[in-house]
């Protein structure tokens, strides 16, 4: 399917005063919410572009349709325009963008350059405050086991004091144990405590050879001016330095540094890692999970990746490996300055690719089998659905409204009944609108609506906990209405659009968008197709009785008996038409006159005969369809035989 919408007003009385400079556009829907941040190198042509094709992405089209205005900024390059794109995206999370999910949840291990005298410690939030943070670690074990071998290596003070302006009196328990070198009272010089610091730094970095040589040379030093102290105690780190090194080589590839990107999708999900690599050694690797990316192409995704994370990356290397070109990979690369894009086809560098496409795709689907077992863990639907939507009591019991017709007529309506997250169909009830003539959904649902909880109190059946309406705001507003005029004003009531999946409450002027994989959510749509499938099976029950009481009422000498005798042999109209002569004859009541007013009334071409010995018998037990009153229920209509009581 394709589609084109005009262009709002707002955004028209823009365009022709827009540059065809550099820039980015932030799409707004009519209360003025940024629905897309976009970059485009000429900004007027890629304003008016989305008005102007005709767009085959559900994605773009649902875009399209909701925006109300356009802000724009211009800005001197492209790529002064990726990264100003993706700033605004962060800081506004537009739902049509692709969304880099946040790993706030991460540790790190943060060394705080600039104090005079840095503390290393664990955190997970990043603040631009000029201290140097690695990680995130995804496994805290690991993390942890950093950390306490800085502490057994270094002395790096434990306390919090803001040296040198605050300081106590004396050292602490840290001196004496020789776990610190007591900074804080002087005994260790700022630079000592820096060249400390730097080795710590060039540690967590994975540049153990460079901490080696350095704890080497300070040990021979000491040694020559007969520190031997401090020359056993750099000695024994040594040991544990070099035991650490081999553990620390992962892979070996061809020397350097570089970081190699790896990529997986699975649908609107997607997964990129980085692996780092330094003086030819795999020494860690990173990953982020993507969302909303349904309808995006994998380069689209992938350039999201580098701007909104890879490129704020402490410790970027110059050569970056990529498992397929960027959209629009120029641009990137000046946007990430100073470092190369490349993506090798074949040796050891696409094999350092393969590598790290093989980790997105584990991790991706290791993500998805969590989700699935989290669902398969979640707690029950109707309790999540109390509290995702807030509602005052637990919905165990709710009713689901839906109103279909056909151009107009035969409008019919269905409620069906849900039971602590489980149809029961003995309490499902049809309805044929009366009240409300041609195409009113608004009007249909108020006056179903209003029935319903007017025959449940005159019989004092009771109320359901919760009433889904199937629609929008206008037929929310209908129902609440509907409940007022019914003497319940109190009762519960929702309604769920089917558009975007949005639930509108009462005196809410914006909805509620659950995750796709909530159990609330699901069985919300589980009532609403419940609810549509039922109310198209009455509605089509409705119209096919009313085709056929209107042609078989034309047929004189044809009353109730005969008619239920013709259906129930030949099960249509249709099938009658398609009979033989003989065989409508053969149905006791009928005769061969009789079958041939039959076939001419429904348009069948009847042969003609010499002579006609039969003549329509009379029917003194039928009167003519015009003495005839058919007010009462008809025992074939398909209403009757349903198990499901119709309200009248």
């Amino acid at each position: 399917m394709s589609t084109t919408e005009r262009m709002p007003d707002a955004v028209a009385a823009k365009v022709p005063n827009l540059p065809e400079t550099p820039g980015v556009y932030l799409w707004k829907d009519a209360e003025g919410t940024i629905l897309y941040v976009g970059k485009a190198k000429r900004l007027r042509s890629r304003v008016r572009s989305y008005f102007a094709a005709d767009h085959t992405s559900p994605k773009t089209i649902a875009l399209v349709r909701r925006i109300a205005d356009v802000d724009t900024l211009v800005v001197p390059t492209e790529a002064h325009a990726l990264i100003l794109e993706n700033n605004l995206i962060k800081e506004y999370h537009p739902r049509f963008n692709v969304a880099l999910r946040d790993d706030k949840s991460y540790p790190y291990i943060k060394v705080t350059l600039q104090e005079p005298f840095p503390r290393v410690y664990v955190t997970r939030r990043l603040t631009d405050d000029g201290a140097r943070y690695f990680g995130p670690y995804t496994d805290v074990g690991a993390m942890r086991r950093a950390l306490n071998v800085v502490k057994r290596l270094f002395t790096v003070r434990s306390c919090h004091y803001a040296l040198p302006r605050e300081a106590p009196e004396r050292p602490c328990l840290d001196w004496f144990i020789k776990r610190c070198l007591a900074p804080c009272v002087g005994y260790q010089t700022e630079a000592d405590y820096r060249g400390m610091i730097d080795d710590v730094v060039a540690f967590l970095d994975g540049r153990t050879g460079e901490v080696i040589r350095r704890v080497r040379d300070r040990m021979l030093e000491a040694s020559e001016r007969l520190d031997f102290e401090t020359a056993g105690e750099l000695r024994d780190a040594l040991r544990h330095l070099e035991k650490m090194e081999e553990p620390t080589v992962v892979l070996e590839v061809e020397g350097g540094d570089r970081d190699v990107v790896g990529y997986a999708r699975d649908g609107e999900d997607a997964c990129a890692v980085v692996l780092r690599i330094r003086d030819g050694k795999l020494l860690a690797r990173e990953h982020r999970l993507l969302e909303q990316a349904e309808d995006v192409d994998d380069p689209i995704v992938l350039t999201a990746f580098l701007l909104q994370w890879y490129r704020t990356a402490p410790g970027r290397a110059r050569h970056l490996l990529l498992p397929f070109a960027a959209a629009e990979q120029e641009v990137v690369e000046e946007a990430l300055d100073g470092t190369q894009l490349r993506v090798p086809q074949r040796g050891p560098r696409r094999a350092l690719v393969d590598l790290a496409e093989q980790n997105a795709r584990h991790l991706l689907e290791e993500f998805k089998l969590a989700a699935f077992e989290a669902d398969e863990r979640a707690t029950d639907p109707v309790y999540e659905l109390q509290r995702e939507l807030g509602l005052p009591r637990v919905p165990r019991t709710l009713v689901c409204f839906d109103i279909s017709h056909a151009q107009g007529k035969d409008t019919v309506a269905s409620g069906v009944w849900f039971e602590n997250g489980r149809p029961r169909r003995s309490e499902y009830r049809k309805y044929t609108v009366r009240d409300t003539p041609g195409i009113d959904d608004f009007r249909s649902m108020q006056e179903v609506v209003g029935r319903f909880v007017r025959r449940r109190l005159e019989e004092e059946k009771g109320l359901p906990d919760l009433i889904v309406i199937d629609g929008g705001k206008g037929q929310l507003n209908a129902a609440v209405d509907a409940l007022r005029d019914a003497g319940a004003p109190g009762q519960l009531v929702i309604s769920l659009a089917k558009r975007d999946e949005e639930i509108f409450l009462p005196g809410r002027s914006d909805g509620i968008r659950l995750p796709r994989r909530s159990p609330a959510l699901r069985l919300l749509q589980q009532a609403r197709d419940e609810a549509h499938r039922f109310a198209i099976t009455f509605q089509r029950q409705k119209r096919a009785t009313r085709t056929i009481t209107s042609e078989l009422l034309s047929i004189p000498g044809v009353g109730p008996t005969r008619r239920r005798s013709l259906l129930h042999r030949f099960g249509s109209v249709q099938g009658v038409r398609d009979a033989a002569l003989e065989d409508i004859a053969a149905i006791p009541g009928f005769g061969l006159a009789l079958a041939r007013a039959v076939h001419s009334a429904l348009g069948v071409e009847v042969p003609a005969l010499l002579g006609e010995a039969d003549a329509p018998p009379a029917d003194a037990t039928e009167p003519s369809p015009l003495d005839r009153s058919d007010d009462a229920p008809d025992a074939s209509s398909p209403d009757a035989s349903s198990p499901v009581p119709a309200d009248s």
